[in-house]
C-alpha cells in the first residue's frame, strides 16, 4: 500500500524533530529504519517498524483496535510505531500516533503479533486508557527513557 511509505516518513519526521538521528537502511529487510540519540550520557538505538493504519468508513466500533499481523523482525530495544489514520480524511496526518516498546507487542498462535492500543468508535481511533502513555508527545517523552523497553514497572497505573 503506497500509504505505508507515508506512514514510515510521517514517523521519521516527528522522531527527527524531536532530536533522534533516522537512519534508513539500503535495504528494508525488516526494520524500517533506526533512530538513535544521547540519553543520560549514553547513546540509545531503537529499531522502529511503523504500521500505518487506514480505516474504511464501514469500520464498526472496537474496544481494542491497532496492529495484528506478522513483523519480519523483532528486537528487545524496537519500537513499534503504529500512527492512526481517520476514516474520513484521507491525505492528512493520523489522528494520533502510538509508541509501543516491544514488551508490549504479544506473539499470536499463527497470526504473528499484536499490539491493539487504540479503540475505534464514531469513525475514529481513540487511545484506550491503560496506553495512553504511549501516545503522541507522552509516548515520544517515554521513549527517551534509558529503561523504556526494559521496565514495564515505569508505566505505573498512576502514569508516572
Amino acid at each position: 500500500m503506497a500509504r505505508d511509505y507515508f506512514a514510515e516518513l510521517y514517523v521519521a519526521g516527528i522522531l527527527g524533530d524531536r532530536g533522534w538521528t533516522v537512519y534508513f537502511p539500503k535495504r528494508d529487510v525488516g526494520f524500517d529504519f533506526v533512530i538513535t540519540k544521547e540519553i543520560a550520557g549514553a547513546v540509545v538505538m531503537r529499531p522502529v517498524q511503523v504500521k500505518g493504519k487506514y480505516p474504511n468508513s464501514e469500520r464498526l466500533k472496537r474496544v481494542r483496535y491497532g496492529y495484528i499481523g506478522s513483523l519480519s523482525q523483532v528486537h528487545p530495544e524496537m519500537l513499534l510505531a503504529i500512527p492512526f489514520f481517520s476514516a474520513d480524511r484521507l491525505g492528512t496526518a493520523p489522528v494520533c500516533t502510538a509508541y509501543c516498546p516491544r514488551w508490549r507487542v504479544r506473539p499470536q498462535a499463527g497470526r504473528g503479533y499484536a499490539c491493539q492500543p487504540a479503540s475505534w468508535a464514531d469513525g475514529v481511533p481513540r487511545p484506550r486508557r491503560e496506553y495512553t502513555r504511549f501516545f503522541d508527545d507522552a509516548g515520544l517523552g517515554a521513549m527517551e527513557k534509558p529503561d523504556w523497553s526494559t521496565s514495564p514497572a515505569q508505566f505505573s497505573s498512576n502514569g508516572t
